[in-house]
């Protein structure tokens, strides 16, 4: 038995037909079929009915194309990791990533990927966006390789590691002559002056949202959310026009037209996002590489971004949700 007639018999079963299957693979059609009968004389029966108009499979057939598909994905498996760690990386890797991560580490994430698309080109990285709740269940099933997602001064689920690549305070932000503005003392405000007042803020299971919402309970009241937006730049306009009081993070406030900012008095809750990753290390050495190079190139906050821990201190926190 060849794994090439293996290749033929599952295109043939594919493809219903002799001629399509032949095409298909850029080969003669009498070459095809002539290999796909050695086949069946070698197991004794037959694999094909071609008695219609189209190839059907007969009961063996059907039996045995789920294990030549298999035979043809472990012989592809091979070579990919060959090629893997002779130096020539292939495959796919899935990167998860929340709306707004790119603006808040001080590398810039696409540079980043089109520079390791342009060392690697036959790495496809296959980039998603979403809320940190749900790429942290993508990660503990192995949809996703690699996260930029929020995370929370807590334990992470077992089985995973983060490096906080983004440490800042989050701040109020308020349109011009909003109440709290004269109540604020140096520009500050302690958490419970938001009690009963309508918050702008991301969605559930987000991180912010959830460090919000975290921070109010610690100070003794339930947040009141009036607007919800997923896109960060949003929720200033929205504070900008009178409606809410927006907690964003302190550059998002700083950047932003028409608002005023007033920071909270200790403790400040605090937006991080971290590379996060399986603590098992990501599957094959292209997600590997991918996550090494993004390791590298955006470091451990800390470093004139607030007062990030290193990776080892920051596997201790668990995953929340995005910024």
């Amino acid at each position: 038995m060849e794994l090439r007639q293996l290749q033929y018999f599952v295109a043939v079963a594919e493809e219903a037909n002799f001629t399509r299957a032949a095409a298909r693979l850029h080969l003669a059609q009498p070459g095809v079929s002539a290999q796909v009968r050695q086949l069946e004389r070698e197991l004794g029966q037959p694999l094909l009915d071609r008695s219609g108009r189209s190839v059907t499979l007969t009961e063996v057939g059907a039996a045995v194309l789920p294990y030549a598909r298999a035979a043809l994905a472990a012989v592809a498996g091979v070579r990919h990791t060959v090629d893997e760690f002779t130096g020539l990386l292939r495959g796919q890797v899935a990167l998860g990533m929340v709306s707004g991560a790119h603006a808040g580490t001080d590398s810039d994430v696409v540079s980043l990927l089109a520079g390791f698309h342009e060392a690697h080109p036959q790495v496809d990285i296959a980039l998603t966006e979403d809320t940190s709740e749900r790429m942290l269940a993508a990660l503990q099933c192995g949809e996703l390789d690699v996260a930029l997602l929020g995370v929370a001064d807590a334990v992470p689920p077992a089985g995973l590691s983060l490096q906080v690549v983004v440490d800042e305070p989050l701040v109020a932000a308020v349109a011009p002559g909003h109440p709290l503005l004269a109540s604020a003392e140096g520009g500050r405000i302690p958490l419970a002056a938001l009690r009963d007042r309508p918050l702008i803020s991301l969605p559930r299971g987000t991180g912010i949202r959830g460090v919000l919402e975290r921070a109010c309970t610690d100070a003794g009241f339930r947040p009141r959310i009036a607007f919800e937006a997923a896109a960060p730049q949003l929720l200033t306009r929205l504070a900008a026009r009178g409606l809410g009081v927006a907690v964003v993070p302190a550059p998002d406030a700083a950047t932003a037209a028409g608002v005023r900012t007033l920071e909270f008095r200790t403790p400040c809750p605090r937006g991080r996002v971290a590379l996060t990753w399986r603590a098992d290390g990501p599957a094959g050495p292209a997600a590997q590489a991918l996550l090494e190079c993004l390791r590298t190139a955006m470091g451990t906050a800390g470093a004139g971004r607030g007062s990030g821990e290193g990776a080892g201190a920051d596997a201790g926190r668990r995953p929340e949700a995005d910024t």
